[in-house]
């Protein structure tokens, strides 16, 4: 299993599956078999029931949609696409930091090698001979591929307090986002896999410092800190929800 170990800004290691070559192709005949569908939808059912004029506006839209697809979807759907996300593979930046919308400009501008002059061959084998899996979009973004689904989600390290008796531990969580909560979580599922405690320690640390918190609870290690942490995190921005 190949990993790449990104440094975030907090000065965290976190480890993540780099997303293979077969997930990344699959991922791209899903984005193309979405366009086949509208295409063919296109066909049967708008053809021959419009203007022209109409008709031409409507192809250039779709044509307009098919480039710049990606670097939509990934800008607004956090480094993924329909595909991406069904294959649970993600674009991350390799600083730790959510790519910015110029590291995506940068990956889709690059498309144009990686796919179309190459044809397909660049992306392919940059990313078989790159460390981090990279085509060379992301060698010039400072991206890469990974995937998702091992990452352990909030509500399965610890349960969300129901009753509204609840009593945070931390109350200092409410300066917390969901960002880095995120990252807590990342920190909690990384040592379950390699019981690296100097992670947990360095984010409990980081947070101690940021937080002012300057005691634990009696018997609370680290772990059970963090844990603390998410616990908390979740009542309190459950409670500060407005009710619809």
């Amino acid at each position: 299993m190949q990993t790449i170990t990104v440094h975030t800004t907090q000065n965290i290691d976190i480890d993540y599956e780099i997303a293979g070559i077969g997930e990344r192709i699959v991922a791209r005949i899903i984005d193309y078999a979405i366009f086949i569908a509208f295409y063919f939808i296109f066909i049967f059912l708008i053809i021959g029931k419009m203007p022209e004029s109409v008709l031409v506006t409507c192809a250039i839209i779709m044509a307009a949609i098919f480039v710049f697809y990606d670097l939509i979807c990934e800008t607004l759907l956090n480094g993924q696409s329909v595909g991406k996300r069904i294959m649970k593979i993600r674009v991350i930046s390799l600083n730790g930091n959510r790519p910015r919308f110029g590291q995506y400009l940068l990956r889709w501008l690059m498309r144009m090698v990686d796919f179309g002059i190459t044809l397909n061959l660049g992306a392919l084998l940059c990313a078989l001979v790159t460390e981090n899996g990279q085509r060379i979009g992301d060698v010039v973004a400072g991206t890469a591929m990974v995937k998702t689904h091992p990452r352990t989600k909030i509500d399965s390290l610890t349960f969300r307090p129901s009753g509204d008796d609840y009593e945070p531990t931390f109350k200092e969580v409410a300066e917390l986002n969901d960002n880095d909560v995120r990252l807590i979580a990342d920190v909690i599922h990384n040592y379950m896999k390699t019981h690296n405690a100097v992670v947990v320690y360095n984010m409990a640390l980081k947070l101690k410092e940021h937080l002012k918190i300057s005691t634990l609870p009696p018997d609370m290690n680290d772990l059970q800190f963090l844990q603390a942490i998410i616990k908390d995190y979740s009542h309190v921005s459950a409670m500060s929800e407005p009710y619809q």
